[in-house]
Parts: structure tokens; sequence; C-alpha cells
């Protein structure tokens, strides 16, 4: 059983993050997707982010957590959702973007690249993925759930063949330049 198949985990996550949203980085995905276009978050969590993409897009939650999903389906019944882990993405539905933020961070270092390997199998034609993760180096658990740190370097150094880099940039989440955006088109 992971940390977030547990419902008191889940709820103390949910207070956590109150107050947090992808508000900013939704504001960038603009740029790079146009309105319609069909996009698969990875990880939704309580569903902050995807609440403010389904206003743009047409959207498909998920996540591994059966809690986090029957949370968010309880309170918006009518949304797509699939139980999917990140790394296997046992689908075979498509999308013109797949979005996470600070998701990927779960898998191990060795894992990445299989998991964006798989995407590009879920991506239609110049679709994209647009993911964040935490900067820094190593790797550390909390709770039971792995946090790996990534360079920008070490991002542009595991991309699978098949993708262009359209951004690879610093951000601010809490501390100035403490996370990185990571936008790829498959080619």
């Amino acid at each position: 059983m992971g940390y977030f198949d547990d419902l008191e985990n889940v709820q103390e996550y949910i207070k956590m993050v109150d107050g947090y949203d992808g508000k900013e980085l939704i504001a960038v995905l603009e740029n790079y997707l146009n309105p319609g276009s069909s996009l698969l978050e990875l990880g939704m969590g309580p569903g902050k982010d995807l609440d403010l993409l389904q206003k743009e897009y047409t959207v498909t939650g998920s996540d591994s957590s059966e809690v986090f999903l029957e949370l968010y389906r309880k309170q918006n019944p009518a949304v797509d959702l699939l139980k999917l882990d990140a790394l296997t993405l046992n689908t075979d539905r498509k999308f013109d973007c797949i979005y996470s933020n600070k998701v990927l961070h779960h898998l191990e270092r060795d894992t990445l690249p299989a998991s964006l390997k798989k995407q590009q199998e879920l991506l239609n034609p110049d679709g994209i993925l647009f993911h964040t993760f935490w900067k820094g180096e190593g790797e550390e658990t909390h709770h039971d759930l792995l946090f790996v740190y990534y360079t920008q370097d070490d991002l542009a150094s595991i991309i699978p063949d098949g993708y262009k880099i359209l951004k690879n940039v610093l951000y601010q989440e809490d501390k100035k330049d403490d996370s990185i955006l990571l936008i790829l088109q498959k080619q």
C-alpha cells in the first residue's frame, strides 16, 4: 500500500497544499497548447490544477491513488478520470498534451526515461509533455515517498529520442530557481 492509498495521508496532503495551484504554469502552457486540446494530467492529486486546466482543455485526470480519484469524483462526477501509474501508463488513449506538476520526481531516477518514452506513445503527432520537477541533486524519502531531484542538465541528458526540447528553464515555486519546467514536443 502506498502513502496516498491511505485516506488520512491524503487528507493531510490536501491541507498541506492548500493555497497552491499551477495557475502560473498553466498560463505558460497556453502559449504551447491550443484551447480545446486533449490533455492528460498525471498525478492529479486533489485536482487543483485539473480544475484550472478544464477551463481551456478537454481534460482527463489521472492518479495512481484510488483515494484521490474517489474524492475528486464525488465532487466532479462528470470529469474523465483514469487510474494510472506514471511509469506503466496502462492506457491506449492518445492526447495532445501530458501535464504533471511535481509528480515525476517520485519515480526512481533510472525509470524516468522509460516513463518519458511511454508518454511518447500516448501523444498525438506534435503533442507536448509539460512537466515540472524540484531542482537539486540526490534523492530522499519522506513518509515513504521518494523525491528525486534534478538539474536542467540531468533532464536534458535523459530525454529519449523523438522529442524536441521546447523549454528547460528554472522558475520559482517557494524559493528562487527551486524548480524546473520541462516542455518537450513529440517529433
